[in-house]
């Protein structure tokens, strides 16, 4: 009988561990909440993964993204500089805490994200965009659209429209 009672104890506690969520199964649903557009949902989903995982990058990625998406850029911020501390070589991790930053009005911050990300990727047209983005509103009009140009060189062609609009 006591055997009976250990086997069916052991068989209990495998089953409760194999259904037990993963901290990528969280993430998993983070990002399905997240396509669906409930940020908040995803937020939570996020906060599981990293409690069961606080060395899974992509979970704060994507917690500061889904807080961006609700206008939380600060919290943003914060999410984007946890995840470049885990992976600091990710240029696209630089343009996300860049583009909060420049929502807040930080232009110089974000203009170092952006120098950062170019650093990165050479031959990331996108970021040359928005590095000429965030010159022009330091008023670096000469520097914006020379990172325009060298934007639409790379194969970003939005940035011709800035360059037709501001650089005549």
């Amino acid at each position: 009988m006591k055997y009976i009672l250990i086997l069916f104890v052991f068989l209990i506690s495998c089953q409760v561990l194999s259904s037990a969520q993963t901290a990528e199964n969280y993430l998993d649903s983070g990002y399905a909440r997240a396509k669906l557009g409930d940020y908040k949902g995803a937020i939570q989903d996020y906060n599981k993964a990293i409690e069961l995982d606080t060395t899974l990058a992509d979970a704060y990625l994507s917690r500061g993204h889904a807080k961006a998406d609700l206008v939380d850029y600060r919290g943003a911020i914060l999410e984007f500089n946890k995840y470049i501390e885990l992976r600091p070589n990710d240029d696209n991790a630089y343009i996300s805490r860049g583009n909060a930053k420049a929502k807040l009005g930080d232009y110089r911050g974000a203009f170092l994200d952006f120098n950062k990300a170019i650093e990165l990727r050479p031959n990331h047209g996108y970021g040359y965009f928005i590095r000429g983005n965030a010159k022009a509103r330091l008023g670096d009009k000469e520097g914006a659209c020379l990172d325009w140009s060298k934007s639409g060189e790379l194969g970003f062609t939005e940035a011709y429209n800035s360059i037709k609009k501001y650089c005549q």
